[in-house]
């Protein structure tokens, strides 16, 4: 259920704004919808699992107060994440 070092490295690299970047909001956002989207198939086979759930719901208050921060510092970067991560449908 945790992500893997090698899917983490990868989303780094795709996502990141310089070549020492690790933390930038785009990088945390493209990790946190990672491990939302793994925990969403996890909780449609196991639906009584309220300790992830409530682990998820944290996940994307964070994700969403990450992109809330994005899009008041920068709305060019904010939209080109959000196409690229296919959010806001």
């Amino acid at each position: 259920m945790a992500l893997t070092q090698e899917r983490k490295n990868e989303l780094i690299a795709e996502f990141k704004t310089h070549d020492t970047d690790t933390g930038s909001p785009e990088v945390q956002v493209a990790i946190l919808t990672e491990q939302i989207n793994t925990l969403n198939e996890h909780l449609r086979t196991h639906k009584k699992d309220h300790h992830s759930r409530r682990g998820l719901l944290k996940m994307v208050g964070q994700r969403r107060n990450l992109l809330t921060y994005l899009r008041k510092k920068d709305v060019t970067r904010y939209r080109n994440l959000v196409d690229k991560l296919g959010l806001r449908r």
